[in-house]
């Protein structure tokens, strides 16, 4: 009985996913691609988008809102309205957005940033 229980669960698993080095490289590009076309509005406000890390096998994407973001109010709605709503749109390939907030920059700093005085230091 054991065996059959697990042979239904082994069958009910998808198989993994075999991606080559190019498709790996191109769902990377491209997903850097959109980050770079949604930066500027972001930047527009103060703060920045960044690419923290993206397993482009499972689909996993992580993100993080920096800058003028950290004191910002809707900053959940530009991540999951915004940025996750984009990703799973252009990427069929994205199954999760995964994002937070910078909020190692003092507020009120971040609030003298004002409107796109925000510039990435790297």
């Amino acid at each position: 009985m054991d065996t059959e229980a697990t042979e239904n669960e082994a069958a009910a698993e998808p198989a993994p996913v075999t991606l080559t080095d190019e498709e790996r490289g191109e769902r990377l590009a491209a997903l850097t691609s959109i980050i770079e076309l949604m930066r500027p509005a972001v930047q527009a406000d103060g703060g920045d988008l960044a690419l923290i890390s993206a397993d482009v096998v499972t689909g996993v994407v992580e993100v993080q809102l920096q800058g003028a973001c950290s004191s910002c109010a809707v900053s959940s709605s530009t991540l999951q309205g915004g940025v996750e709503r984009i990703l799973h749109q252009r990427l069929d390939w994205v199954t999760e957005v995964l994002g937070g907030v910078d909020d190692s920059v003092d507020p009120f700093v971040s609030e003298s940033m004002g409107r796109g005085g925000y510039v990435p230091s790297f």
